[in-house]
């Protein structure tokens, strides 16, 4: 049976009848009129194209999400978040991956704003680069100037509603915690020099063992990838300056994994000979020995409250919701 077929059993036009079962972004049909045509298709069991209905309403019921590396715990999480709320709201979630590299995002942008997403959410930190941050501002107000909505997880500087991490509260927190444990000789893998999230929990950290007088030396802060390789890389760095610190602090638990590999690897045991903290709390975390000490962000609620607001009614200014961190102490931090 075909939109035809259903048009003259209702005795309405074809474009009447495709208002009623698909939509539409700008007109309506009389209800006692729907209201036939529905019945109409039902009694030819007809089967609306899903296509035409996403161009008869201007949107389809798909959600786009954009990570950065969909194997990394840390976005997996946040995708599971997204996926179940999306699921509640009756959409699909399509999935892109920018395999850590930012400059991709507008593309993909794009792509989703040409597949008629009714919205985005991004989740990714952000570099201190302008040109590719106004590529991407430049790219979601263009979606956006069509009825497409996005929310941000992360530095709220692309204009948008943003999913704001309370990063440096829980980093400087975890400082202090580990202070009142004993600790004084600190060493911090700080990932890569430009970007935002990280360099916030580097200069957190350091700010907060400043003020408790136990600031971390320059030659002490390893920059490297926001990766386990770069975990890794860091703490081969950081093994060949000799003397070891009494504790290192990874500024996401994918290095801290890293780290303690590394460390394994060239017979250092954590916590007896270095103590070792992440952050991020990411799911894998349970399977680990000895159990990380970290700061909490609750990942899959990240990605429900990104979702949620991605959906929200439209705002004239940018919202923000803060989501707060919890310091998680663990067996690789016993103190001394």
């Amino acid at each position: 049976m075909t939109l035809s077929d259903v048009a003259r059993e209702a005795g309405v036009s074809l474009a009447t009848a495709s208002r009623a079962i698909n939509g539409s972004a700008n007109r309506t049909v009389r209800a006692d009129l729907r209201d036939r045509v529905l019945a109409a298709a039902a009694q030819l069991r007809y089967t609306p194209d899903a296509n035409a209905q996403a161009m008869a309403r201007g949107r389809t019921t798909s959600l786009g999400l954009v990570v950065h590396d969909i194997a990394d715990p840390y976005f997996s999480s946040i995708a599971a978040g997204v996926a179940r709320a999306a699921d509640r709201a009756g959409l699909q979630v399509t999935l892109a991956s920018t395999q850590h590299d930012p400059s991709r995002e507008s593309g993909l942008v794009d792509l989703l704003k040409r597949q008629r997403a009714r919205a985005i959410v991004i989740a990714g930190g952000r570099l201190d680069d302008e040109a590719t941050n106004d590529e991407l501002r430049a790219a979601l107000a263009d979606y956006r100037s069509v009825g497409g909505s996005v929310a941000l997880i992360g530095q709220p500087i692309l204009g948008v509603d943003s999913i704001v991490v309370d990063n440096a509260q829980g980093a400087g927190d975890l400082a202090k915690a580990l202070h009142g444990r004993g600790y004084r000789r600190f060493a911090i893998l700080a990932g890569p020099a430009d970007h935002l999230t990280a360099c916030e929990r580097r200069d957190a950290f350091r700010g907060a063992l400043a003020e408790l007088g136990s600031p971390v030396p320059d030659d002490a802060v390893i920059t490297s990838t926001f990766t386990h390789e770069g975990g890794e890389d860091a703490m081969r760095a950081l093994l060949r300056r000799g003397e070891l610190p009494e504790l290192v602090f990874a500024v996401n638990d994918v290095m801290a994994l890293g780290a303690l590999a590394a460390g394994r690897e060239a017979g250092i045991r954590v916590p007896q000979d270095v103590a070792l903290a992440g952050f991020d709390d990411i799911s894998t975390l349970r399977d680990v020995v000895p159990a990380l000490t970290t700061v909490r962000i609750p990942l899959v609620d990240v990605g429900i409250a990104a979702t949620e607001l991605a959906l929200a009614d439209a705002s004239d200014e940018p919202r923000l919701t803060h989501v707060p961190t919890q310091v998680v102490l663990r067996d690789s931090t016993p103190g001394l």
